[in-house]
């Protein structure tokens, strides 16, 4: 896989679990109705801040596991994939984007998308089964395997949440709730098969 695959593949994967529904997009959305669009970028530094440290960790961690173990990273990671595709699908049709101006935010953007990043049960599996798998995969180029992966990742985090914050913003002109759950469904569907392609090598001969 080459380097500007492995950014497309950060994106797109990137951009299915920066979709789905939870803390940090309800921040996103809390805080563009009191700052405006500028939240998307704020929370997603928030986001990136811990991202990069367990990035860090699981790399460093990863290259040092032996060859045999790394058919079961694989396989766990696929299978996370497919599960994760499988909600995803599943929660599409009732998703959808509030806009309750009532909704009120103590904490500043950057410090939201930190906290509900690190206090969401789901971003740490996430990274430790599907972000594991990935970066296992990246390191095949060397460092700048992971690195073209976490920059792929973090351009669909910023374009995502940027985007809710302007649509948020702009009264939701931009984003309807339909728009939302037919690019749900897309995702979901691409998660699984990207589970299956990450399973396909990982099974036994």
């Amino acid at each position: 896989m080459s380097i500007p695959e492995l950014v497309l593949m950060g994106f797109i994967i990137g951009l299915t679990g920066a979709l789905a529904p939870g803390p940090t997009l309800i921040a996103t959305i809390r805080s563009a109705l009191r700052v405006g669009w500028t939240a998307g970028p704020r929370v997603t530094l928030g986001h990136i801040i811990i991202e990069m440290a367990i990035i860090v960790l699981i790399v460093v961690g990863i290259s040092s596991f032996p060859d045999n173990l790394q058919p079961v990273i694989a396989g766990l990671g696929g299978t996370a994939l497919i599960l994760f595709g499988g909600m995803t699908l599943f929660g599409a049709r009732k998703a959808v984007i509030s806009t309750d101006k009532s909704i009120e935010y103590l904490s500043g953007p950057v410090i939201a998308g930190f906290l509900t990043s690190i206090s969401n049960p789901y971003f740490w599996i996430w990274w430790f089964s599907v972000g594991s798998a990935l970066l296992l995969s990246s390191l095949t180029l060397g460092i700048a395997g992971p690195v073209a992966f976490t920059a792929g990742h973090w351009a669909a985090d910023f374009g995502w949440y940027t985007l809710v914050s302007v649509s948020i913003h702009q009264s939701k002109t931009m984003l309807s709730d339909r728009m939302y759950q037919g690019i749900l469904l897309i995702c979901g569907i691409i998660l699984i098969l990207f589970g299956i392609w990450f399973l396909i090598p990982a099974l036994p001969c």
